[in-house]
């Protein structure tokens, strides 16, 4: 499944420097991990952000989120972002962060 290149750029560059980071193919796309938690990824060309159980009900009904249901059952605690969502820098700045505020919190995974 391919992923929007210019999407993973973008990203990437947003994520630059933080310590912890790494890519890992996901989901059928492409997911980026601090400490081995996922912050965000690219499945086709949305964003997906992990926001968290406590922050799901109120993100999904933000414009351009739907559930991450890429199963046929939404996956509380991640939501797609459309690309109309991010085609500005500022909001795939707003994303990026939710996403890494809240991997960042969750104890690192220990291979």
């Amino acid at each position: 499944m391919a992923i929007d290149e210019g999407l993973a750029e973008r990203v990437r560059e947003q994520l630059e420097g933080l310590q912890g980071l790494s890519e890992r193919r996901m989901f059928g796309g492409l997911a980026f991990m601090i400490n081995g938690n996922m912050c965000v990824g690219l499945v086709r060309d949305s964003l997906m952000v992990r926001v968290g159980p406590n922050a799901y009900e109120s993100v999904v009904k933000l414009p351009f989120a739907r559930p991450m249901d890429f199963t046929g059952k939404p996956l509380r605690g991640f939501v797609y972002v459309a690309p109309e969502g991010v085609a500005e820098d500022e909001d795939l700045v707003a994303w990026v962060e939710r996403g890494v505020s809240f991997a960042a919190a969750l104890p690192p995974k220990i291979k």
